[in-house]
């Protein structure tokens, strides 16, 4: 008997097979299927050739005789489940057979036909096999697409301005790009880069993470560049810099707003041409490192003040990540408190603490200057201090930072004397949080919620004002007559 083995199609659509050894069945069932189910077919005459194609093509259903010389159809069945169990398999069977078909159905088959059988038979179950497979093979898909949006180890939150910097963050993960990471301090900048890292095809070797601020000029150049036997008094052997430990990895430079100047030219020098020249050494010598820098300062206004090269500020600008305030995700604040109260308990063995309506309310309130470590920090102390059980009030508020007095801004004029204690950039951030409430909140209400014609008086395009509408969570439809 002549094999018969069809070509596969080339198109997207559904595939069923056909497996039969009589040559008439295959031709019949070719066109019943492709005209009352709308897919394409392909048939093999016996069930090595079924395997074969199986090799070459990934078919939606498999419609199989159960007597064939070669390889039966339950023999089919277990490979075919085994090299994919999406596919829903039909098993066709004739007189004499029913407890093979039975056995087929606790292997795995979908259904099973009893020859002869109706057409419109053939089809429906075909039919309802195909959306079978296209709903496991989505539903694998999908389980796949939330691993891929699963947040990174560390990050916890759901909001749009957390969801958009790790966004970004997965996006150049895996490239060779500087990365520069900007945000206020504990907003998480230190697991931003350790994401990048990760996530990346570095991630088998050891991240460096060099802390710019802690070391003096002189001895932050000999550490991050290394330095030749004799280059300095008491240089007494060659060192290896950091660069160089960092090879073939990811080297984070941590609040390098604070780099000398002169440091900050070797450094450019880095990321330009890729080499470094260790201190006493004429040669340069080149290397693969992925550069991921930090800062919770403003760069544009030390470039100006001449405390930090443009032309540094450039080449670390590739890619820029902020990581969002608290004030940004405050949605985020009852899932952190949570995470927080969950680690804090079991690690301090005080599984019986919990915290009340109220008080998470009060802590939802509250401004957190420090962003997600200040928040930790309560939490963390609060399960260190507060007595069993429920915590009240009361007892929470000599726990909390200023006594827990310090809410958010809600708009109302601000005690400047205030803030002469605060630094300087959080006292800013949250003076203009004052004023932009305040000042949109009262051009919505001249306008009764019209943010297109608020816009207009006050001189932005309206997409600006919606920006800053979602940054300080003003909803036009609270200034809208009511009907």
């Amino acid at each position: 008997m002549t094999e018969n083995k069809t070509a596969l199609p080339d198109n997207d659509r559904t595939l069923v097979m056909i497996v039969d050894d009589e040559p008439d069945m295959l031709s019949m069932l070719r066109l019943v299927l492709q005209k009352k189910c709308n897919c394409d077919v392909i048939t093999a005459s016996s069930g090595k050739i079924a395997l074969s194609l199986l090799n070459e093509s990934s078919p939606d259903v498999i419609v199989s005789d159960i007597k064939m010389p070669d390889l039966d159809g339950l023999e089919l069945l277990k490979k075919v489940r085994l090299h994919d169990p999406t596919i829903s398999v039909v098993i066709m069977t004739g007189y004499g057979t029913i407890d093979m078909a039975v056995q087929a159905l606790k292997d795995g088959a979908y259904d099973f036909l009893q020859k002869p059988f109706e057409k419109d038979h053939i089809v429906r179950i075909v039919s309802n096999c195909l959306e079978r497979t296209s709903l496991l093979r989505t539903n694998i898909q999908l389980k796949e697409r939330l691993k891929d949006l699963s947040l990174p180890q560390g990050f916890i939150g759901q909001s749009p301005a957390l969801k958009g910097a790790l966004d970004l963050l997965t996006r150049v993960a895996d490239t060779d790009a500087t990365v520069l990471i900007r945000g206020e301090s504990g907003t998480g900048k230190e697991l931003a880069a350790r994401a990048l890292h990760d996530l990346s095809s570095r991630k088998e070797k050891k991240m460096i993470t060099v802390n710019c601020p802690a070391l003096p000029e002189n001895v932050l150049e000999s550490e991050l560049f290394g330095y030749c036997k004799g280059a300095f008094t008491g240089a007494m052997h060659d060192k290896k810099g950091l660069f160089l430990e960092a090879e073939g990895s990811t080297i984070v430079l941590d609040e390098i707003a604070d780099i000398p100047v002169a440091i900050q030219t070797k450094l450019l020098r880095v990321l330009q041409e890729k080499e470094i020249q260790p201190l006493g050494q004429n040669k340069t010598i080149k290397v693969n490192v992925r550069v991921v820098a930090s800062t919770n300062q403003d760069l544009e206004a030390k470039i100006k003040a001449g405390e930090f090269r443009e032309d540094l500020f450039y080449r670390l600008n590739v890619v820029t990540v902020v990581m969002p305030s608290l004030r940004e995700m405050k949605e985020d604040i009852p899932l952190l408190v949570h995470h927080f109260l969950s680690q804090f308990k079991h690690q301090y063995a005080r599984e019986k603490l919990s915290l009340p309506t109220e008080v998470l309310q009060h802590l939802y309130k509250l401004e957190w200057q420090g962003n997600i470590r200040e928040l930790r920090n309560a939490i963390k102390r609060i399960v260190l201090l507060a007595g069993e059980g429920d915590v009240v009030l009361d007892d929470l508020l000599p726990l909390l930072p200023d006594n827990g007095k310090k809410q958010a801004p809600s708009g109302g004029e601000p005690n400047l004397r205030a803030y002469y204690h605060t630094p300087y950039n959080d006292a800013k951030a949250e003076l203009v949080g004052h004023f932009s409430i305040g000042y949109i909140s009262n051009k919505l209400t001249e306008h009764q919620g019209n943010v297109t014609n608020a816009a207009a008086a006050s001189g932005m395009e309206r997409q600006a004002l919606q920006r800053l509408m979602r940054r300080y969570q003003i909803v036009s439809t609270r200034f809208k007559p009511s009907t």
